[in-house]
């Protein structure tokens, strides 16, 4: 058994609560192999579990649900990776730590041609833009979209997957230069919500019609503005809630 250091929480609060702590690390299990992170992706989840917005499965908890990095040590059984192999996950709580022992279910091969930073970025926010847009809501040639947070993580590659798609795209950014980062990654239109209705907005580049679909992950300060952006029997997809849960939410 060695050691290794790790960022936990023992309560919830801000990111003050946050301890740098040593912590053993015992061989790799049978299914398991042992990685040392390159780096390790930061998400709005990370959040919520530490200012307790979402409940953690224990304490201390160690957040963090996506990282990259190379195999140090492959426990019994395990055929599909060896030490040295370049990987990545998504969907494992743990990532906060220099080195941890992961099931090898979670992991898949990191081409050479991908940096594995880029890697750690891209695994679970890539996941979430393919179920909003393939499985949520099927985007395709004839959907309009809005995006909120377009120059976020999920956001930008979202922009460019829906364009790939043939939709007609639309998002919403806080300041020029997230617009213009947004434009550069598939956006046909990006919105100040800052200094603009965003509602107006949209009805004026849709002519009236609204949107098929509305993706949201800031929350609070976004509804009910963005039912008010879609078109009948349009699909509003709440998948986060950055500005703080949505309240007094009644279906009728």
């Amino acid at each position: 058994m060695t050691k290794t250091q790790v960022v936990s929480f023992s309560r919830t609060g801000g990111p003050e609560v946050f301890e740098y702590v040593d912590v053993d690390l015992p061989k790799p299990s049978a299914g398991e192999v042992q990685i040392r992170h390159a780096a390790v992706g930061l998400n709005f989840i990370d959040v919520y579990f530490r200012n307790g917005s979402y409940k953690a499965p224990h304490l201390p908890f160690v957040t963090g649900k996506e990282g990259a990095g190379t195999v140090t040590a492959v426990g019994p059984g395990v055929e599909d990776f060896k030490v040295g192999d370049r990987v990545a996950y998504a969907g494992a709580d743990g990532a906060y730590s220099v080195e941890r022992n992961i099931e090898t279910r979670h992991l898949v091969h990191v081409p050479d041609g991908v940096k594995l930073e880029t890697a750690a970025a891209m695994m679970l926010k890539g996941m979430t833009a393919e179920y909003l847009l393939n499985r949520t809501f099927k985007v395709g040639s004839e959907t309009v979209l809005l995006f909120h947070a377009a120059a976020g993580g999920v956001g930008l590659i979202a922009g460019q997957w829906a364009k790939a798609l043939g939709a007609t795209v639309i998002g919403t950014a806080g300041s020029q230069d997230k617009i213009e980062l947004a434009l550069a990654h598939g956006y046909d239109h990006v919105i100040n919500y800052r200094s603009e209705n965003f509602v107006d907005r949209v009805r004026d580049i849709t002519g009236g019609k609204g949107v098929n679909v509305v993706y949201d992950s800031i929350g609070r300060d976004t509804f009910p503005q963005s039912l008010d952006c879609l078109k009948p029997r349009g699909f509003f997809v709440s998948f986060g809630q950055s500005s703080g849960p949505i309240e007094n939410f009644t279906l009728a």
